[in-house]
């Protein structure tokens, strides 16, 4: 639409030029008498048979050029792109001339050669980054790690309506696997014998995230620029960070084990005092049953024979009372105290 616009203006200052031309030609008519208008009538005919064929005539071949040359186009073997027209796309798959409809189907043409995107420096500068550089291993050590990613445009419908931005999309995904990644391998192995490893590991963790989105990019390479451990005031302040966190986790950990070891043993004491009292309870339960069902039927015993069993009430008392005296009671039914010691012996009537 936006070259669409752009031929309209242009047709527009055309149309404009010829209306000046036929202006000022016939002003220079009028000159001979006096006024365009008052020239003859077969002076005007004569005009209007010569200059508008000649005008319009140019119009139309300029309108013509104009549109031969808007519908031709060519690429070269390091472009990719493709035409569209009313929402319809067609890529053009081969270098070499090409046509579209004039002021109607746009192109979208791109570098399809290899691009490159440095992650943890400036690529002009070559100055590192820390907050894209600096990252922590699985040891918990610091490294300053620099990496370079190359790759292409594969599918420019992709890339022009896949994501607003598809290179800094392309940007967050590689930074993520980095991290990610780097996270696995401890200090030494991303210092030195574990580079080739992490690329790989990276590069696998960008294609399969890739497949996630349609940017219409494909990663050529990623490659480790550089790494080495971050300055001495960087590594102290991340160690302090570190350290505070050790702490807090330490401390959790020491509430956790404490809560662990103590919490059984006081819900076990309760569950034994809790025990112990119903135990209790339905011990004092069960005997005060047992005293409700003795005094029930000492009381129908002695519903039946008061005086028998108050004077059994009264001995089994004087055995609590007098535990060391015997008691004899003769067959008239007097009663004889003889006290416990055997060797004397008293009777008391």
């Amino acid at each position: 639409m936006t070259s669409l616009f752009i031929w309209a203006i242009i047709f527009i200052i055309i149309a404009t030029t010829i209306t000046v031309i036929e202006k000022w030609l016939k002003s220079q008519i009028g000159k001979n008498y006096h006024s365009w208008e008052s020239a003859p009538e077969e002076v005007h005919q004569k005009f209007k048979k010569i200059a508008f064929p000649i005008a319009y005539g140019s119009f139309a071949l300029i309108f013509v050029i104009v549109a031969i040359f808007s519908s031709m186009f060519i690429t070269n073997e390091q472009q990719v792109g493709f035409t569209e027209m009313f929402g319809h796309t067609s890529l053009i798959d081969s270098a070499g001339l090409h046509f579209k409809v004039p002021f109607i189907s746009q192109k979208y043409i791109y570098d399809g050669t290899t691009h490159g995107l440095a992650i943890g420096y400036d690529e002009k500068t070559d100055e590192s980054t820390i907050d894209d550089s600096l990252m922590i291993t699985s040891d918990f050590n610091f490294v300053n790690i620099d990496f370079y990613l190359e790759y292409r445009i594969s599918d420019p419908i992709e890339y022009r309506y896949g994501s607003q931005n598809p290179e800094e999309v392309l940007r967050n995904i590689t930074q993520s696997a980095i991290r990610n990644t780097v996270g696995q391998y401890d200090v030494d192995s991303v210092l030195t014998t574990g580079k080739s490893e992490i690329e790989m590991k990276v590069y696998e963790d960008i294609i399969t995230e890739l497949d996630n989105h349609a940017l219409g990019l494909t990663v050529m390479n990623v490659t480790i620029q550089d790494s080495e451990p971050p300055t001495d005031e960087v590594s102290a302040a991340f160690k302090e960070v570190e350290n505070a966190k050790q702490g807090a986790e330490s401390v959790i950990n020491e509430a956790k084990e404490y809560a662990n070891t103590n919490l059984p043993a006081a819900e076990a004491a309760a569950e034994a005092i809790k025990q112990k009292a119903n135990a209790s309870k339905t011990e004092r339960v069960n005997a005060a049953k047992e005293d409700v069902a003795n005094f029930e039927a000492l009381f129908a015993e002695y519903s039946k024979n008061p005086e028998t069993v108050k004077a059994r009430l009264y001995y089994e008392a004087l055995e609590d009372i007098l535990p060391k005296m015997e008691i004899i009671i003769s067959d008239d039914s007097n009663i004889v105290y003889v006290s416990g010691d055997s060797d004397k012996l008293t009777a008391t009537k």
